[in-house]
């Protein structure tokens, strides 16, 4: 007597890869991208009527399209440091965006790839502000954080106002900006006229 084998082991192969794949599904979809902590200090200048109370919006990100949006940057302030030395001076919570202050503020958003290349501040209300300049610490990897934005303007209302490096390159021959190439549809060899 011939015991045939091949149609239950085939079964049992395909079930066991069925519950593989059903068990491992969780690896083959797309992973989510971890939270990064970032710490934003912002300098007010001391021009009067330069500190604002309104509410300000940050907005920055790297060249590899991972952009970090805080819509209420007042929300998120830590410290008040001095602008001369590196040494917190306190760290009772105090308004920030005041004339001569040099505010610190702690934000969480997706992790950058590469190093920030670009911020946007907005202002969002009547009054004047004017920032002196701009810097984002990545906390994860001192790599990864941006050179000092500035700004020493009045920024105008509800726009974003900013810089954006990320597609520029210093060369011995000065700053280099990159050629955006847009896709062309291609031509066909055919004449025109007929």
């Amino acid at each position: 007597m011939k015991i045939n084998c091949r149609g239950p082991i085939l079964a049992l192969c395909v079930f066991l890869c069925f519950v593989f794949i059903i068990a491992g599904g969780e690896d083959l979809s797309p992973q989510k991208k971890e939270n990064c902590t970032y710490a934003v200090t912002i300098e007010t200048t001391c021009t009067k009527g330069a500190g604002t109370s309104n509410h300000i919006s940050l907005r920055f990100g790297d060249t590899k399209s991972n952009e970090i949006l805080v819509k209420h940057l007042n929300h998120k302030h830590v410290r008040w440091v001095d602008p001369l030395q590196p040494q917190v001076l306190d760290d009772v919570p105090r308004k920030p965006f005041q004339a001569c202050h040099v505010d610190q503020f702690q934000v969480t958003g997706q992790c950058v790839e590469s190093p920030i290349c670009y911020l946007y501040l907005k202002l969002a209300g009547n009054d004047d502000w004017r920032p002196g300049f701009a810097k984002v610490w990545a906390l994860g990897g001192a790599r990864l954080s941006s050179n000092y934005f500035y700004f020493r303007r009045y920024l105008p209302r509800h726009v974003w106002h900013g810089s954006d490096f990320c597609d520029r390159e210093v060369t011995p021959f000065g700053i280099k900006y990159k050629r955006k190439v847009f896709v062309t549809k291609t031509a066909s060899h055919e004449p025109l006229w007929p």
